[in-house]
């Protein structure tokens, strides 16, 4: 079974609950009425074959409601096929179901997204923070969250003032280099290498 396949036997189960399909460049994709994912997700995984959950990533929409997508990368290892789910989140709710019961590996990536976003994954046996720590009162992917940053009422554990745009340690700076050059995690003293052009 194929990505259209198995989109085709989504949609005429799910038939009210699918609101929109898209194919691009080989890919696939539905996008989901948020009440059903898990009814989905169950089906995908056990009549369809995809057992193995690539990733969970989620979009900022900033302006529009649904404010946010949350969106599934399933992919079947006896097909080699790829299928991408979307979900839409609004702003008030700002939650999800949990799928980390039926694909385990969506525990960390809902803790990423929750972290990071800021959407809650209802039934998720420990939904806490992954990267960032306890208690920080901001998502950090958001659009309308800086990208110096915002001071944190935490001294001793991060930095109490926002750090300087310019030159930060998430700018790149321009240079004749390639992009592993630009990337800002290659400055050394606050310059840029420049590493010779490959022979």
């Amino acid at each position: 079974m194929n990505a259209s396949d198995a989109a085709a036997s989504i949609s005429g189960k799910f038939s009210e609950s699918v609101s929109g399909r898209n194919e691009f460049r080989g890919e696939t994709t539905l996008v989901l009425r948020a009440e059903v994912l898990r009814d989905v997700c169950a089906f995908a995984r056990d009549g369809l074959g995809f057992d193995y959950l690539v990733d969970i990533s989620s979009v900022d929409h900033f302006g529009d409601e649904p404010r946010f997508e949350v969106v599934y990368e399933l992919y079947s290892m006896k097909d080699g096929a790829h299928l991408r789910l979307k979900i839409p989140v609004s702003e008030d709710a700002c939650e999800a179901a949990t799928v980390s019961d039926i694909w385990p590996t969506a525990d960390w990536h809902e803790r990423e997204v929750y972290d990071l976003m800021g959407i809650r994954f209802t039934g998720h046996p420990d939904l806490r923070r992954i990267l960032m720590w306890e208690g920080y009162p901001h998502h950090p992917l958001r659009k309308d969250f800086p990208l110096e940053g915002k001071p944190t009422d935490v001294p001793g554990v991060a930095f109490t003032a926002t750090a300087p745009l310019a030159g930060g340690p998430f700018v790149t700076v321009p240079t004749d280099g390639t992009t592993q050059a630009r990337e800002p995690r290659a400055r050394t003293a606050g310059e840029v290498r420049n590493p010779e052009p490959a022979p």
